[in-house]
């Protein structure tokens, strides 16, 4: 009974530590998915700024003018 106890006890020990282990590491890494947001959430903004200052066209550009041939010749027939 006293082995049984004491195998428990080293069992619930090493879950824990195992637990707190796995804890410790993802709050590890918490600062630094905060930081990456920051600078994704930055970027998204820089980019859209950029987007919405893009020049956009006023008109659009009037068509070539029609040239003429200069002698009387009429231009070759549509197929």
């Amino acid at each position: 009974m006293d082995g049984t106890a004491i195998l428990f006890i080293l069992a619930v020990a090493g879950v824990a530590s195992i637990c707190l282990f796995t804890t410790k590491g993802l709050l590890d890494q918490v600062p630094d998915v905060i930081r990456s947001a920051g600078q994704v959430r930055d970027e998204w903004e820089r980019f859209k700024k950029k987007h919405d200052e893009a020049p956009k066209p006023d008109d659009e550009e009037p068509p070539p003018p029609v040239t003429v041939p200069a002698d009387d010749e009429e231009p070759p027939a549509a197929a």
